[in-house]
């Protein structure tokens, strides 16, 4: 009895001892990772328990100071220095260094000023606990402004050196926009409003135009009145920390739907609608992860005609196959696999990591209640006419546009669709997901629904002043 006791006792010691290690060792480090983007860049520490931080950001030159408790310089964090790549937009450069026997110092080197947010992610789907450092530039890129430079770059290139530009390239819309403001600018005292906050539009006869200035001359009459510029946005699903659904071959969602989604890009960009210029606008443009209320606004920003999301499908077994597109619905979802595809979907904010608590209780209460049954009617035609292409080019896994809650498809003045382009989970699917001759097929299937709801549909005028 006696000896069972000792034996009782040296085990709990053990046991405590080994408790007491584990405290003394800290957390450990399991993977860290840089999400270079232009939009903002994500540097992501994972480790088996919570980190806990204090960070200093120094403005001169600009760097960010993270001090992380309980840690220990290891292998991991030193990879870490060696992931910066010299294309990243906002971060110069990353220093670690073991600053005191339980703190370890992490410096960001940065290319200009940012905005930090520094948060935790609790465990979920295959990560474990993250510590999140985004970093925004304090002068953030604005949609609408890039839109406009892209389409300004777009006519000069067309124009030979040493000619005059052509009426088509002359007739920019956003170009024009932002040359009339400044023209109505430099005739008055007050400063000029930024380009970026111009809203786009149809530019009316100087006679109706908002821009005029009393006393200025029109412009002239091969400017007087421009083409309604077309802009479609495509959200490549998923991005970043969050791969999207993985096929048994290694096929990664968030990669084959960035290249259709760039594929369609390019065919948008070369085409017009009954004479109106077309131009496509991605809500990520890259491997960076975009959360679901931010794709949304982004869209709004431009002032998309439409918002077209582009994912693969997965289901818990191999034999599920074909294409289907879904739009929003006010009420309850029209099938079961509808309401379980939206709920799959809608936890992509969770996986990629989003900042709930950097985000002020507007935000979170976002797109719950924006839908309108017009954006839902426009919606449904924009998803009949891709089914039916789709269709041609595919199998279908629904002969009809589902509808469920998607928090993407929530912007109440845009028609939206979400298209699941294949099942990425069926081998034979994987593979043609995998093929460029079918992401242009499916490209070019998706163009023409884009066309046919347009001819059914012609492009309004834009209000002013919205």
């Amino acid at each position: 009895m006696q000896s069972d006791r000792r034996r009782l006792v040296k085990a709990g010691f053990l046991v405590l001892s080994l408790g007491l290690a584990q405290l003394a060792r800290g957390a450990n480090m399991v993977a860290v990772r840089i999400w270079p983007a232009s939009d903002y860049s994500r540097v992501t520490l994972e480790s088996d328990t919570p980190l806990k931080t204090t960070q200093t950001f120094v403005a001169s030159p600009p760097r960010l100071a993270v001090d992380i408790e309980g840690l220990q310089l290891n292998a991991a964090l030193r990879e870490l220095v060696g992931k910066v790549q010299a294309s990243d937009p906002n971060i110069a450069g990353i220093r670690v260094a073991q600053y005191n026997p339980n703190v370890v110092r992490l410096v960001i080197d940065l290319k200009h000023p940012i905005t930090p947010q520094v948060f935790s992610l609790t465990p979920v789907a295959p990560y474990a606990h993250r510590l999140v450092l985004d970093l925004y530039p304090v002068q953030a890129i604005d949609p609408l402004e890039q839109l406009i430079q892209q389409r300004i770059s777009t006519a000069s290139a067309l124009t030979p050196p040493g000619l005059p530009a052509s009426p088509a390239a002359v007739a920019d819309p956003l170009g024009e926009l932002i040359a009339r403001q400044s023209q109505a600018a430099s005739s008055t005292a007050t400063p000029p409003a930024p380009a970026v906050s111009a809203r786009r539009q149809e530019v009316l006869p100087p006679t109706h135009s908002a821009m005029d200035t009393p006393g200025r001359s029109p412009l002239p009459a091969a400017t007087e009145r421009t083409d309604r510029l077309i802009v479609v946005a495509l959200d490549p699903g998923h991005g970043g920390e969050d791969p999207g659904a993985i096929g048994p071959g290694g096929t990664r969602e968030k990669d084959v739907v960035l290249n259709i989604a760039k594929m369609l890009r390019d065919r948008i960009n070369a085409s017009s609608i009954q004479g109106h210029p077309m131009r496509a606008f991605l809500t990520r443009d890259a491997d960076f992860f975009v959360p679901l209320h931010v794709r949304v606004q982004k869209a709004r920003r431009v002032q998309a005609d439409l918002f077209v999301s582009i994912h693969a499908d997965a289901f818990f077994t191999p034999q599920a196959r074909g294409a289907s597109v879904y739009a929003l619905s006010q009420g309850a979802a029209t099938s079961a696999a509808a309401r379980w595809m939206a709920q799959k979907e809608n936890k992509a904010d969770l996986i990629g990591g989003m900042n709930l608590g950097g985000q002020d209780s507007q935000v979170q209460r976002t797109l719950l209640d924006m839908s309108t049954a017009a954006q839902i009617k426009d919606s449904l035609q924009l998803g009949g006419s891709m089914l039916r292409e789709i269709g041609a080019v595919g199998r279908l896994h629904k002969p009809r546009v589902e509808q469920a809650g998607f928090a993407v498809l929530k912007a109440p003045d845009i028609p939206s669709v979400l298209v699941e382009t294949a099942f990425i989970s069926n081998p034979e699917e994987e593979e043609k997901l995998r093929s460029e001759a079918y992401q242009r097929q499916l490209t070019e299937a998706l163009m023409r629904g884009i066309q046919q709801y347009f001819a059914r549909n012609p492009p309004l005028a834009r209000h002013r002043g919205i």
